[in-house]
């Protein structure tokens, strides 16, 4: 595959950097990271301004406490922020692409300078909360129906009365909506597709999120935002971002809308990806995207240790 000419005219691969989703973290990810100063002075601040103690939760608390939306969600964008400051200290990161799934955009929308760390941040628990509070409302979840013929799995997760939520791409589309339809998708799953339940709290990216939208709204009108400064891909439909105030808006419109990283994928391949990096907490992706993106190397930074390789794979890149 042909690396494109940027406007600089200097030739290099495009690789991706990719922000991961609710549902990657685990319990004590961030204890390596802490061992640094600035990293741990960052996490305060991030702290703070999310409303959510993540030093603790991000070392200390179980798998249950950190599942809980209003703590993964900033938990998940602080990690994937604190990442990307740690490489952007190790390599040159001017050239590279950004992306994030699902609430990972925030991560994404700091990394491209549409906004800052500290409103990302505070955003982000807003966000959180609010989610929460929708998911409680009525019982609802998510599955993800790994396999199959998509025309197939779409239809089936149609007949059961759910939303295909997150369309991932590598086989791999997540149902979202009532315990009923999920209970049902599961027993009547399409031919050739699993169908397994996942961890979580609410049918996310659907209309059971649709009380949480205003509340994200009032908060992100009165943050300042700028035109992306790197290549920013959209999970609302995979284009590229040109202008921060209608990605503002997409950040908010997201939750109560499906996720298409699927179109992603496809965008990243049609500019000429030869390389993706996911960020802290990394693996999801990474993992989508052997299937998704055959042949193309993927990096996930689970832990400072990581670092050396995704600079490799930057500095093979340049």
């Amino acid at each position: 595959m042909q690396p494109v000419r940027l406007a600089s005219e200097k030739l290099i691969d495009v690789i991706v950097i990719a922000c991961p989703g609710q549902g990657s973290q685990t319990p004590g990810f961030l204890s390596d990271w802490i061992e640094d100063a600035d990293s741990r002075a960052f996490l305060e601040a991030a702290s703070e301004a999310s409303g959510v103690d993540l030093l603790r939760h991000g070392t200390e608390s179980d798998a249950d406490t950190i599942r809980a939306t209003e703590i993964a969600q900033p938990l998940i964008v602080a990690a994937s922020i604190l990442s990307w400051r740690a490489l952007a200290a190790r390599a040159d990161l001017s050239q590279v692409g950004v992306a994030g799934h699902s609430v990972g955009e925030f991560a994404a929308a700091a990394a491209a300078q549409v906004m800052s760390e500290t409103d990302a941040m505070r955003l982000v628990g807003v966000r959180g909360r609010a989610m929460a509070e929708a998911a409680a409302a009525e019982q609802t979840g998510m599955s993800a129906v790994v396999g199959g013929v998509e025309a197939d799995v779409l239809a089936a997760i149609e007949a059961a009365g759910l939303t295909p939520a997150n369309r991932n791409g590598g086989g791999q589309i997540v149902a979202a909506g009532s315990l009923a339809g999920l209970a049902s998708l599961g027993e009547n799953a399409p031919r050739g597709a699993r169908v397994i339940q996942l961890q979580v709290a609410g049918a996310f990216h659907t209309s059971y999120m649709a009380s949480a939208v205003p509340v994200l709204a009032e908060t992100a009108a009165t943050t300042e935002v700028s035109n992306p400064t790197h290549k920013l891909w959209s999970n609302a439909d995979g284009g590229l971002v040109t202008e921060g105030t209608s990605f503002r808006d997409s950040l908010v419109s997201q939750i109560a809308n499906p996720v298409r990283w699927d179109a992603c994928m496809d965008s990243f391949q049609a500019a000429g990806i030869t390389g993706l990096i996911e960020l802290t907490p990394a693996g999801a992706l990474t993992g989508i995207a052997k299937r998704g993106l055959k042949g193309i190397p993927a990096v996930a930074v689970k832990t400072p240790a990581d670092l050396e390789a995704a600079v490799q794979l930057l500095t093979d890149a340049a």
